[in-house]
């Protein structure tokens, strides 16, 4: 049972009871990320959300962690472009200290000097880690290649230079503008009480600021190449193209391109590239939906002399499923896969509370379960087909590269050639 409550700061609480389960899973989802970021803020929601835990007006970085802990619970938080999250998880018993921990950290962090030098080495290993990481890197090259100049194309982390730059007062100015009542959902699911967190929540997060908060701005495709040279074992490679935004009718049909073209080991590019040709050992589809735009793509890692065979595969593949649409038994199971991962996931209360503040925040309504499968269930051949042709007719698609420059090169090379070659036709 779903049950919804706004408190009369507009704070929304959205309840989701699971009567088989002993433990709650909670949090508060912020309708704000990397992308409402000033360019001098580069880095600073991510960095935020680190210090909410590292101390209050009367907790520090080690009784948040113990209070948490000494109850068997977890507290944990995540940043992306579009939301903020901080969530715990606990024994039913525990939600009403869950709560409090929760209001505490977000409404009265500290942001001493010393712990906020010492999260920035931390941050800062943080962004280290990722130029270890490949796959990695090649997504934040082929972001910045779709949304050059904008937040979005930005990495969430920071660089290590704008980090450096970041202080208190950007903090304090940040969660004051941006961490609003009404752009906040307090979601919770499993053994809980909704009455019993409403009521608590009226009490413990009355300080929450009611401004209208940070609007972030329109995202513009542009599209291009990005590479970075690098010696590893394997070269990554993106090939991306503009896509539906999740709010777009299409998004569903995007969802079940991605799969059908990459999304397990029956699908086309697993079973062309790597198990009848052997030219990689990991290559996907992906389709990511923001509020307002989309990006599709293909990401595989393989040796250097591949890489001219592996990108006529990719693009051969794209062009066939835009001529031809995908068969009905392939179309039934990424249906089916799409369908099971859905289902399979919302069984857990901490998936289940993520997916009610989403829908909460990015809809101002709860989709139901049997409403997802219906929009699944309506996608067509002509549907994913019409989709995919859109990808290879697109002026400018998106590549990146991590490896040697001549990968670089051909990829870029590769990759229009075969799109020109498309449009003639």
């Amino acid at each position: 049972m779903i049950e919804v409550t706004t408190l009369s700061n507009g704070l929304r609480v959205v309840t989701r009871r699971m009567a088989h389960l002993e433990t709650a899973s909670l949090g508060v989802w912020v309708n704000s990320g990397a992308r409402v970021e000033l360019p001098e803020e580069h880095g600073l929601a991510h960095m935020l959300e680190h210090m909410a835990f590292k101390g209050t007006a009367t907790r520090s970085a080690l009784q948040i962690a113990e209070e948490i802990e000494a109850v068997g619970g977890a507290v944990n938080a995540v940043t992306s472009f579009e939301t903020t999250d901080y969530f715990a998880r606990v024994l039913k018993e525990h939600v009403p200290l869950a709560l409090e921990i929760l209001a505490d950290i977000l409404q009265n962090p500290a942001f001493t000097p010393d712990e906020i030098e010492r999260e920035k080495e931390v941050i800062l290993q943080e962004i280290a880690s990722v130029q270890d990481s490949p796959d990695d890197l090649v997504f934040e090259l082929a972001q910045e290649a779709a949304y050059p100049d904008q937040a979005l194309g930005r990495p969430i982390l920071g660089t290590s230079g704008s980090v450096r730059t970041l202080g208190a007062a950007n903090l304090d100015a940040y969660r004051s503008s941006a961490y609003a009542a009404p752009r906040m959902v307090l979601s919770a699911a499993g053994a809980v009480d909704h009455q019993q967190i409403a009521a608590a929540a009226e009490k413990l997060f009355c300080d929450l600021p009611q401004t209208p908060g940070r609007e972030q701005e329109p995202a513009k495709f542009v599209g291009g190449h990005r590479s970075l040279r690098r010696s590893f074992e394997q070269s990554h490679i993106v090939i991306g193209f503009e896509a539906p935004s999740f709010r777009d009718d299409a998004y569903f049909t995007l969802l079940i391109y991605s799969v059908l073209l990459g999304g397990g080991m029956s699908s086309r590019l697993f079973q062309e590239a790597r198990e009848k040709r052997g030219l990689c050992y990991d290559i996907h589809a992906f389709g990511w939906g923001f509020s307002d735009t989309g990006l599709f793509g293909v990401h595989a890692a393989t040796g250097a002399p591949q890489v001219d065979e592996l990108v006529q595969v990719i693009m051969g593949e794209l062009r066939a499923v835009a001529m031809d649409g995908p068969d009905e038994a392939e179309l039934a199971r990424a249906k089916a896969q799409l369908k099971a991962s859905l289902l399979m996931s919302l069984e857990g209360s901490e998936a289940s509370a993520g997916q009610l503040a989403r829908d909460t925040l990015l809809f101002g309504r709860q989709i139901s379960t049997a409403g997802l499968i219906e929009r699944i269930e309506r996608v067509t051949r002509a549907d994913v087909g019409a989709l995919a042709a859109g990808f290879v007719l697109k002026k400018q698609p998106v590549t990146a590269s991590v490896g040697p420059r001549s990968v670089s090169d051909r990829l870029r090379g590769a990759a229009e050639e075969s799109l020109a070659q498309e449009r003639v036709h």
